[in-house]
């Protein structure tokens, strides 16, 4: 497993595109924070950049990555190597490569130009989402054999979960608006990762009240330490879930 991910690892370093990647993240970050006195209103740029872009470069260079590679996928099978071992050791080594260019992108200009509590949290977060969307590019290359149909249904899932999701809170708060919601509220967050990152940043930067009734309610759950708790719980499960889902298409798939 550990030398399948070395490998990977090895390869995805000499790709341009992460490269390139690396040095978008790094320059955004870079003309932001210097562009603005204000520390505050920089991580909130930084954070809408993270959850547009982090997301949308995740799911679909793992995607991509998992369909090129699928002739040494099969080499592997053919070897005396369990299932397990090959998925397990394809996550870890895609998901260290994208996860370092995270790092490095946009870790280093934080730790630079505005190392708080704040800046720390938009890291783990970032770096969560990072993983719980490099999970759901496995699991939508594993139900497909055909690329294309892995890329088109990888950009969905970027799709609904970054504009979609958005759009049906919002009707549901309208269609509901009669009614006690702030249970129902927690629940639809919990069902999108990129929202529960959103809240947690936005929430260590005390600007819910601009947000309104909802920032207020999210800020007494949230904002707690049981919501912190509940808040990461959550990711870890966007990450595990997936995962453990294309592990058992993939062990079931004749290849």
């Amino acid at each position: 497993m550990l030398k399948i991910a070395k490998y990977i690892i090895l390869d995805i370093i000499r790709s341009k595109v992460l490269i390139a990647y690396t040095v978008l993240l790094s320059i955004i970050c870079l003309s932001i924070l210097m562009a603005d006195a204000d520390v505050t209103k920089g991580l909130v740029s930084i954070t809408t950049v993270v959850m547009i872009i982090v997301p949308l470069v995740s799911i679909v260079y793992a995607t991509t990555y998992y369909f090129n590679t699928y002739e040494f996928t099969e080499l592997l099978v053919s070897q005396p190597v369990s299932r397990t071992d090959i998925l397990a050791g394809k996550f870890i080594g895609i998901g260290t490569a994208i996860l370092a260019a995270f790092v490095i992108g946009v870790g280093f200009p934080v730790v630079l130009f505005a190392f708080s509590v704040t800046g720390l949290m938009l890291m783990v977060t970032g770096s969560l989402l990072t993983l719980s969307f490099i999970s759901l590019a496995f699991l939508a290359s594993t139900v497909t054999r055909d690329k294309a149909k892995g890329i088109g249904l990888s950009l969905m899932i970027w799709f609904y979960c970054s504009i979609i999701f958005d759009g049906i809170v919002l009707l549901f708060l309208f269609s509901f608006s009669d009614y006690p919601l702030e249970k129902a509220l927690i629940v639809l967050t919990a069902l999108n990762p990129i929202d529960l990152a959103r809240i947690l940043i936005l929430l260590q930067l005390d600007i819910s009240a601009l947000m309104g009734y909802t920032g207020a309610l999210y800020q007494s759950f949230f904002g707690s330490g049981y919501g912190m708790v509940f808040s990461l719980l959550m990711q870890l499960i966007w990450i595990i879930v997936p995962l453990w889902l294309a592990l058992r298409i993939f062990k079931r798939k004749d290849l």
